[in-house]
């Protein structure tokens, strides 16, 4: 059986792959069989949800309002790294084998790294977007316009390239496993710091600032008797409710990485400790890969105004098919029906006709009888 390659989906393990032979760890049984299953299952999941986000949002009639906007870059963005995940299902499945090539080694771990940046950073603007809306409802109505929102996700799409660069750069297939090679300790430290800031230290801040926001200025037209609407009420408890899944499911992960980061950098030592953060960097890497899941599910499926959406949709999909897929005997008895009907209004208007006709010849003969 092949050694697991310290590093995971997201960076978390042993990049030096020489050092990590040495500390062989016996247990990879758990690695190899229930890991790829669990994988795979959030990947469909992932997929489907998703999918289902993006098709309520692309079938409906009106134009996407902008917290429609970053939701759809959202769900779009989580659809694609639940997809990439597949590819890493696969690896594991063979004992850490990669079998697609060097090409797909690089664009499989940059697009899994972009869109895991992507995701985080729709959740920023959406927290954002209704703290704007909440707090600053009149002083940046212009700021939360579709135009803008768009613009907004453009930009994140591009940071979230910038950021996977480092990953087209240094990734390449070594011993049959794909891996991250820095060229040097300065330059791995430089990217792990990089990731941490940009990937959990910056959201983590902003997504706090606006949820605390929210409540102080929710609490204060509470406390001057101002009528709040529902969803305004609402609102909090669904951003806090996504703060806490967005920490419950990245800070194991971004804490796991500092010592692992060490280690992989020979600060911290000892074979003990490796097969210790290289379980822990495996399992946060996978329990953050459910926030994919669980992002459709907070922020839209729980929503109010999605599920007015597809119970419309599927209001409307119901009325087609029925009237699209009549049994034949309800269709002979439509049109016999009809037949009757246009055969009664026919005698109908023949009657009326005929009593016309005597009319006039009623009075064509007094005229007649008039001039005699």
């Amino acid at each position: 059986m092949k050694v697991a390659p310290g590093n995971t989906t997201f960076e978390t393990g042993i990049q030096n792959e020489t050092n990590a032979s040495i500390c062989i760890n016996k247990d990879l049984n758990w690695k190899l069989t229930f890991v790829p299953v669990y994988i795979l299952l959030i990947s469909v999941l992932g997929i489907v949800l998703n999918a289902f986000v993006l098709m309520v949002f692309c079938l409906q009639k009106k134009s996407c309002t902008t917290p429609e906007i970053y939701l759809s870059n959202l769900a779009a963005a989580d659809l694609l790294l639940a997809f990439f995940r597949i590819f890493w299902a696969i690896y594991i499945l063979n004992e850490y084998n990669w079998t697609f090539g060097r090409a797909m080694c690089k664009v499989v771990h940059a697009s899994i790294l972009m869109n895991a940046y992507c995701s985080i950073y729709f959740v920023v603007l959406v927290s954002i977007d209704r703290y704007l809306a909440l707090v600053h409802p009149l002083s940046y109505e212009r700021i939360r316009s579709p135009f803008l929102a768009k613009r907004g996700c453009l930009l994140v799409w591009i940071l979230g390239f910038i950021f996977c660069v480092p990953q087209l750069m240094y990734r390449d297939v070594t011993l049959h496993s794909c891996n991250t090679n820095y060229p040097n300790i300065p330059t791995h430290l430089t990217i792990a710091t990089t990731t941490s800031v940009f990937g959990f230290i910056i959201p983590f801040f902003v997504i706090s600032f606006c949820t605390l926001k929210i409540f102080k200025a929710l609490k204060s037209k509470l406390e001057v008797g101002v009528n709040t609407r529902k969803t305004d009420q609402k609102a909090p408890t669904l951003v806090l409710t996504v703060l806490l899944a967005f920490l419950i499911c990245w800070i194991p992960y971004h804490l796991v990485r500092i010592p692992s980061t060490l280690r992989e950098v020979k600060i911290l030592t000892g074979c003990n400790l490796f097969k210790i953060l290289n379980i822990c960097g495996q399992i946060s890497a996978y329990f953050a890969m459910f926030n994919c899941v669980l992002n459709p599910i907070l922020y839209i499926i729980v929503g109010k105004n999605f599920r007015e959406k597809v119970k419309q949709k599927a209001v409307e999909k119901g009325r087609n098919g029925f009237i699209k897929r009549k049994p034949s005997n309800i269709r002979i008895c439509e049109n016999s029906v009809g037949v009757l009907q246009f055969v009664f209004v026919f005698f109908k208007s023949y009657k009326y006709f005929q009593m016309w006709v005597d009319m006039k010849r009623v009075k064509v003969l007094t005229l007649c009888v008039q001039h005699r």
